[in-house]
């Protein structure tokens, strides 16, 4: 006869998880999933702030890459206003900030 303590008995027979446990898991991952700020050089600045003038003069669509910790953020539209004072600029009537943007493209 076998005792249930023998080897890892009584272990082998439990496979719970805390509550706890599991919510400092999936916190542990989402820090792990979390995405960096991309730094720009000067002359990718030249280009996002030629291209947001472009889209605020012209009146032309503007793809604007954003920075955002969990996903890849994404905004499309014509740029009505910059506020260079409060640093943000406004995109369809909501505003962002500047400091925040990883890549622009005027939309053709």
């Amino acid at each position: 006869m076998r005792k249930k303590l023998e080897g890892n008995g009584l272990w082998e027979s439990s496979r719970m998880m805390l509550p706890e446990h599991k919510v400092a898991i999936n916190e542990h991952e989402a820090v792990l999933r979390r995405r960096q700020r991309v730094e720009l050089d000067e002359q990718e600045w030249e280009h996002v702030a030629r291209s947001v003038t472009e889209s605020l003069q012209q009146r032309q669509q503007i793809k604007l890459r954003l920075f955002h910790p969990i996903e890849e953020l994404t905004v499309i539209g014509i740029v009505d206003r910059v506020d260079q004072l409060k640093g943000r600029f406004m995109v369809d009537g909501e505003w962002f900030p500047i400091g925040d943007i990883e890549g622009a493209v005027i939309e053709e």
